[in-house]
């Protein structure tokens, strides 16, 4: 079960990853802070919806596991 689960999740983190990275890119006109600070913020917001109950479906559950998955992989860039 829990690998069917990380396989489906795999799959939509394929597509929002791509929408994802897109956002996080977008921010950098926006503000001076890092790749790295400007993830922490989305997941940071990302957090606040599910402990406020807005927004807590998967489309925000899947957001934050790619959130994470970015932060993983541009914390071995730096």
């Amino acid at each position: 079960l829990v690998r069917v689960h990380l396989h489906q999740t795999a799959d939509a983190l394929l597509v929002a990853g791509r929408r994802i990275e897109h956002r996080v890119a977008g921010l950098g006109g926006a503000t001076k802070a890092d790749p790295v600070e400007q993830i922490k913020v989305r997941i940071d917001d990302k957090l606040s919806r599910l402990m406020r109950g807005h927004d807590a479906g998967e489309d925000t559950i899947t957001d934050l596991i790619g959130y994470l998955v970015l932060l993983k992989i541009a914390k071995k860039g730096t």
